[in-house]
């Protein structure tokens, strides 16, 4: 009997597609139910949505929490409902004047750690209801800010000369922000309204477009048994953790989901935070699981175990 198949599967989401939408077409494809993907898009968003298949789902709350590379292009002088393109026109101007050293130094103002209003077309909950369903009803409610971090904005072009100027750039930013809404920003300190025109993902941590899929690809691929070649194993995900290597008593210590005395100071980590998380493999390096360090019993202690 064949190992059930797992991995993560680098899907290119094509526009008019929800994420949901994508999982239900990869599960009718591999007739596999355990699928789940790793941060929503927006039905006219494209770009890098990767899918965790079988056991690869436990890994999804870390894959989720990765920083994302997007490439977004910010209109000027129109403004909707939705903060993007397909919204309902709320706001114009008939004149925008700027200058190309203005326009970097505010988009270069939002680097760092930033506060966002959740726009009320989106999926966030106000006493158990939907923003989106709400302002679906015409309703608007108070939201709370969030602090989201932009770690890198670059300016892609500028077409400063349009009746609607058009700012392309690439921004690479942490779980939870919204493009849309930073566009939007960018447009107030400007002096303006703005909209997000285009949105496309170009990662999420160090899966890229090379490494994704289309739809019709991945039903080619699973006709002619070749797809599961293609899964990126789930612990490649997970780089950005710091490792250890297991010894075979630990191995199986660790298989049964027990704790593990273990010296770090033999892992030559430079830096061990307290309740640290790790990726630990075993003598012949396949992955064994997520462990935590609890640094008051120097234990690394069973989080996500994979026999």
């Amino acid at each position: 009997m064949n190992a059930p198949m797992e991995g993560i599967l680098a899907v290119w989401k094509p526009k008019g597609f929800t994420s949901h939408d994508v999982v239900a077409k990869v599960r009718r494809i591999l007739k596999i139910k355990r699928i789940g993907h790793t941060g929503t898009l927006d039905p006219q968003v494209t770009g890098v949505l990767p899918l965790c298949i079988g056991r690869a789902t436990r890994l999804v709350e870390y894959i989720q929490e990765l920083p994302k590379t997007y490439e977004a292009t910010l209109k000027i002088g129109v403004a909707t409902d939705t903060e993007d393109a397909g919204g309902r026109e709320i706001a114009r101007v008939d004149q925008v004047e700027l200058g190309r050293e203005q326009v970097e130094r505010v988009i270069a103002s939002f680097v760092g750690a930033i506060s966002q209003v959740p726009p009320m077309y989106s999926a966030v909950k106000v006493d158990g209801k939907r923003l989106y369903e709400l302002a679906r009803e015409g309703r608007e409610v108070e939201r709370k800010a969030r602090k989201v971090t932009i770690y890198k904005i670059d300016i892609l072009s500028m077409a400063l000369d349009r009746a609607f100027p058009e700012i392309r750039f690439s921004v690479q930013c942490s779980k939870g922000t919204y493009i849309r809404t930073l566009c939007v920003d960018i447009g107030k300190a400007l002096g303006y309204p703005a909209v997000m025109s285009e949105l496309v993902r170009t990662s999420t941590g160090s899966i890229d477009p090379e490494q994704c899929l289309t739809l019709e690809q991945i039903e080619a691929l699973q006709m002619e048994g070749a797809l599961e070649a293609r899964l990126i194993p789930a612990e490649r995900a997970l780089a950005h953790m710091p490792s250890v290597m297991l010894d075979e008593s630990q191995t199986r210590k660790a298989l049964l989901g027990q704790k593990l005395k273990y010296n770090l100071d033999d892992a030559n980590l430079s830096t061990i935070h307290p309740n640290q998380l790790f990726t630990a493999y075993s003598p012949d390096s396949q992955f064994v699981g997520i462990f935590q360090w609890d640094k008051d019993s120097l234990e690394l202690q069973p989080v996500k175990v994979f026999s």
